[in-house]
């Protein structure tokens, strides 16, 4: 049950069906999570359906922030949920909002998570390694998709007020 379950949450990151490569595939996605981590370290984490706080090990790696219960990551580790980040629409600070000293908060279409660092430099050196990787994986702009305003055809300029009340000679 437990695998199956995984097998169908990995499937729906990775983008893959549940093929014998993709079984076989390493937990992750194929992103080798347990070296060269873009950024890695301690955070507590909102639970997604039990509200309480959990300190977990994350690690942010090739778009995507993976979350384990141990520090000790190896290539048998199995992360406890993963984020492709070019799914998030923004992160931003959430002090405000939790009412917690260095919370941040990370949003998809979907939902909207909340974290706590254990410093004002860690919650903005999360926030920026979390920006970067957003925009470097999220689908790029296509040239058909650009609209270059200077370029457009103008509309023909109006008569100015005053001409149109002077009387025709």
């Amino acid at each position: 049950m437990a695998a199956s379950l995984w097998r169908a949450v990995m499937d729906s990151v990775s983008g893959s069906s549940s093929s014998p490569s993709a079984l076989d595939a390493p937990p992750g996605g194929g992103v080798e999570f347990w070296h060269g981590a873009e950024r890695a370290g301690w955070l507590n984490k909102q639970g997604e359906y039990i509200k309480t706080w959990r300190r977990r090990w994350f690690v942010l790696k090739q778009g995507r922030l993976f979350w384990f219960k141990d520090p000790v990551v190896t290539r048998a580790s199995v992360p406890r949920g993963v984020i492709p980040v070019a799914s998030c629409l923004t992160v931003k600070g959430a002090e405000d909002v939790l009412n917690r000293q260095f919370a941040f908060e990370l949003s998809t279409p979907a939902e909207t998570m909340y974290f706590i660092a254990d410093s004002e430099k860690e919650k903005e050196e999360w926030i920026n390694s979390i920006g970067r990787s957003i925009v470097q994986h999220s689908r790029s702009v296509t040239d058909a998709e650009v609209v270059d305003y200077d370029s457009r055809p103008q509309p023909p300029p109006q008569p100015k007020a005053s001409e149109e009340s002077e009387p025709a000679a």
